[in-house]
């Protein structure tokens, strides 16, 4: 090695729309450095989650070290840095970027440019990162890797010897793109010197070790003795061990500067140790920390309550875990008159949301209920104070509001242009606001026209967040067969026309029903809300009526009919004086009950309430 370590340490991350070939290539970088033993090779390496492996997606970043033997004999350490490619978990991949100093640039040979792999460029030149582009899946029958080549090179302005063509199952053209990782990402900077300054880029937690951070030295160095401080947590706490990956954690005396590992700190709380805080020893401290991350704000909120009331404490410890490992999961407790006790749960999106469920099933064997998802609305009081609620539930009284602010989306959605009329169709359904189109084109040629394909477009939107979250996506790979890709980014809270439906039976308001909703969507919903309780609840032995309200004003009402016994089936002939007092006497009591009695509404409602289509 030569004299500075650190010249032969290059960290690198590969970034890349959802299924453009991100695990494979991992796995074929570790093969041919021979990280990994070939008897030990399996698919998707860094990919350890059961649930990882079974959906074919990353959700938390991986961090791996490579030894690679250059042309000139040269032996250089090579961090990769594996990120994921949903939209929902580009928090992971803004964190990635910023404890590397390249990034390998995916494109699916067969699809070209997709929605988030223009997001995902844009992160990274935020960041000051070299971007080395990779035409990936070149041996398939359907791909057109020159094409591909001449879009990255128009979109993003490389030449065509900087596009490297591979293909990430077959091995082809892995080597020359090690070189060129090399050649072309810079070595890390920073101060050997210094005092240990390392930026935490993950962390999980270990029941023997505490909290484990995932670091990227940048100044000075950590050593497996000593004491390490968290600077904003301003947490102390001894080191219990010191490595790096290997795929494998692998113990090690020390990180030097540039160098990607772990620490684990023995912390009881991943709180203690916050994604983007900065490491440094206490014996000698450095005086200003690096600057970290914005924190998660979550965007999607859902009810979580065990199905059977009794596993409460088991939902609660099982939340309280899986927060460990995932910073973006919020959770507060809530009761429900319906549904009882349960929490109200933050997520980032959608698919955050079913893999947290789906971990909480799998994991940890707790059974759900889950209410529908909502968004966290911005609600202006009349005294000028404002404040967020999760949960219509939550709602202050009509005359306490002033203004409702709901949250808004910028959505990129990039299509063939023979589906731009469907997806303009579906937008305006949901309230979209038309920015721009754009279609993709190099040279003076449109990518894709004139070879039997379709020219391809950028359409942009603005969009309330409310609208997307429900079926968008799938309406959205509906209406393209499946071709169209969207990403989106929050771009802040707007005023709108929001109103707060609530549904009543038998006269009483069910708190886990309402929901807020525009005002010109209201009578539609609250009509399909209500024709769905009616098949869904019992006849009782009184009517009983089921309206959808906006404050006192019924906008939608349905009666179940009551169950009626036949109190003259032992009145043969005779008197019909005999037969009306009893009649009268059913009729008076039906009033009685009507009084006093409740309807119990079954849990088979509350869940398929929760699946009408809005």
């Amino acid at each position: 090695m030569s004299s500075d370590h650190a010249d032969d340490i290059r960290n690198f991350c590969i970034i890349a729309h959802i299924d453009h070939g991100k695990s494979t290539l991992a796995d074929r970088l570790l093969q041919a450095t021979n990280t990994v033993d070939a008897r030990d090779m399996v698919e998707q390496v860094l990919d350890s989650m059961d649930l990882e492996r079974e959906r074919g997606i990353t959700i938390k970043a991986q961090a791996v070290r490579m030894s690679y033997t250059a042309a000139d004999g040269q032996v250089y350490q090579l961090n990769l840095i594996d990120t994921p490619g949903h939209v929902d978990f580009s928090y992971e991949v803004s964190r990635s970027l910023a404890a590397c100093e390249g990034a390998l640039l995916i494109v699916d040979a067969t699809q070209g440019i997709q929605a988030q792999t223009l997001a995902n460029v844009y992160l990274a030149m935020g960041h000051d990162l070299e971007i080395i582009p990779v035409v990936n899946k070149i041996d398939l029958d359907i791909a057109e890797p020159e094409r591909v080549s001449l879009e990255v090179q128009q979109a993003f302005g490389f030449n065509a010897d900087e596009v490297h063509m591979v293909s990430a199952k077959s091995g082809q053209g892995i080597d020359e793109l090690l070189q060129s990782i090399v050649d072309r990402v810079p070595s890390p900077k920073g101060e050997s010197d210094s005092p240990l300054r390392a930026l935490i880029f993950d962390s999980k937690y270990d029941p023997y070790k505490g909290v484990v951070a995932y670091v990227r030295v940048l100044d000075g160095e950590v050593s497996s003795r000593g004491k390490i401080r968290v600077m904003s947590a301003d947490k102390e706490s001894e080191i219990l061990e010191v490595g790096y990956f290997q795929p494998g954690p692998t113990k090690s005396t020390s990180l030097k500067r540039g160098e990607v590992g772990y620490v684990a700190t023995g912390l009881k709380s991943v709180g203690d140790a916050p994604v983007g805080d900065t490491l440094t020893m206490a014996a000698r401290p450095a005086s200003e920390p690096l600057t970290g991350y914005e924190t998660l704000k979550p965007m999607v909120f859902a009810g979580l309550y065990p199905a059977d009331g009794e596993e409460y404490l088991a939902l609660r410890e099982a939340l309280e875990k899986l927060q460990l490992n995932d910073a973006a999961l919020t959770f507060t407790p809530e009761s429900s008159l319906a549904l009882g006790t349960g929490f109200r749960c933050g997520f980032l999106g959608l698919l955050h949301m079913d893999i947290v469920q789906e971990r909480l099933e799998r994991e940890y064997d707790v059974d759900l209920l889950a209410t529908s998802p909502s968004v966290a609305y911005n609600i202006l009081l009349t005294d000028g104070s404002e404040i967020e609620i999760e949960s219509p539930a939550k709602l202050p009284q009509p005359q306490r509001i002033e203004d409702y602010r709901e949250p808004w989306l910028d959505l990129s959605i990039i299509t063939p242009a023979a589906y731009i009329g469907p997806i303009m169709e579906l937008v305006q359904t949901r309230r979209g606001i038309f920015n721009k189109m754009e279609y993709l084109q190099y040279g003076n040629s449109i990518v894709g026209a004139g070879d039997g394909g379709d020219a391809r477009v950028l359409l942009e939107y603005e969009v309330p967040l409310a609208e997307v979250l429900m079926d968008f996506y799938d309406q959205l790979k509906a209406k393209t067969s499946g071709y169209a890709s969207m990403d989106y980014s929050f771009s802040g809270y707007r005023s709108g026309d929001l109103v707060k439906l609530d549904i009543l039976v038998a006269g009483e308001p069910v708190d886990a029903l309402s929901i807020m909703i525009h005002r010109s969507e209201a009578a539609r919903q609250g009509r399909a809300l209500v024709d769905k309780l009616k098949e869904l609840i019992p006849r009782q032995m009184f009517e009983v009526p089921i309206q959808a309200a906006i404050g006192n004003r019924i906008i939608a009402r349905e009666n179940i009919r009551a169950l009626r016994k036949n109190v003259l089936a032992k009145c043969y002939g005779g008197d019909v004086s005999r037969k009306r007092k009893l009649l009268e006497k059913q009729a008076e009591g039906k009033k009685r009950m009507k009084r006093v009695g409740t309807v119990e509404i079954p849990q088979e409602a509350f869940l398929s309430i929760l699946k009408v289509e809005r």
